[in-house]
């Protein structure tokens, strides 16, 4: 079984350009630079905690929309007045949105980097509202308040100043091309607990949560995956709640003839879509993220519509 206390961590991509990239992340979105090495650059909160690792790779090579890949990260802000003060930062930026959606569990805004890697900003709901039946949660598109939550955002004295504490990397949606192989990934052999589907997609996750994954093959199904030096989506991490866990997982790994490859205290694995994984125990430190190690590879809308919403 996946101990309750696993959560998504950092994610890494591959752009062509890191001064574009860091000046989004930090000036538009207000992610904080916590290491640079080379062409490498860890972003995450002021408080140490990493969201985001960005690596330069000047490359002509871009996944296409149908590959497997990257379908979003998503931010956790702590509170839902932290987010409607990030969303008053973001209408000041002049930074487009893709769309927002009220998930019932949370409240989603929706955006891409410059270079069209998918991002959600969100605010869960207080768990006890949250709402299940037959163990599964229900979960909604609906329509955000967008007055109200700039509002509340408003409650917050003093000004903005990047992202708060207390902000962590939620959950991450993945494109996939095949939906039955890689439940049985997440599940079997991750322990990840099936927590929603619908059509074309499902959503796991540990300890109740109402997803720390989100997998679709709504425009990826049958796809090979990505070419090998593709910008985009490098790896996500996994954070494993306790060392026996992490254990049990790399044994049916094993057994099950899946490729593990030792990575600081951790390993890399990747799904059935090659989908890369940094899986390690959830105390992992901060410079176990691999700086220097070689690896290898492997619908706008105008202004804030407040009819598009996205799951």
């Amino acid at each position: 079984m996946l101990s309750p206390t696993t959560t998504v961590g950092p994610v890494r991509l591959f752009v062509p350009d890191l001064d574009r990239s860091r000046a989004f992340y930090e000036d538009v979105l207000g992610f904080a630079l916590l290491k640079s090495e080379g062409d490498t650059l860890l972003l995450g909160v002021k408080d140490g905690t990493p969201l985001l690792e960005l690596v330069e790779r000047p490359t002509s090579i871009r996944p296409g929309r149908r590959s497997p890949g990257l379908f979003h990260f998503a931010v956790l802000f702590p509170s839902r007045a932290a987010l409607g003060q990030e969303l008053s930062h973001l209408i000041e930026s002049g930074w487009r949105l893709s769309g927002a959606g009220d998930h019932l569990v949370s409240e989603a805004l929706y955006l891409d980097d410059p270079d069209g890697n998918g991002i959600e900003l969100y605010a869960d709901r207080p768990r006890e509202t949250w709402k299940f039946v037959n163990g599964r949660v229900v979960m909604d598109t609906l329509s955000v308040d967008i007055d109200s939550l700039v509002a509340e955002g408003r409650t917050i004295e003093t000004p903005w100043n990047g992202l708060p504490a207390g902000t962590i990397m939620g959950h991450v949606h993945l494109k996939v091309s095949d939906l039955a192989a890689t439940e049985k990934f997440y599940t079997d052999l991750i322990g990840f607990d099936l927590m929603e589907t619908m059509a074309q997609a499902l959503f796991v996750a540990a300890g109740g949560y109402h997803h720390h994954l989100g997998l679709n093959t709504w425009m990826s199904a049958g796809s090979p995956p990505v070419p090998e030096g593709a910008l985009g989506l490098d790896r996500i991490t996994i954070n494993v709640g306790d060392q026996s866990s992490f254990d049990e997982i790399v044994a049916r790994l094993g057994t099950a003839g899946v490729a593990v490859t030792p990575i600081g205290n951790g390993v890399l694995i990747a799904d059935p879509s090659q989908n890369r994984i940094k899986l390690q125990p959830k105390e992992a430190p901060t410079s176990a993220l691999s700086f220097g190690v070689v690896e290898p590879n492997r619908q706008r809308l105008p202004g804030l519509d407040r009819d598009r919403v996205v799951q």
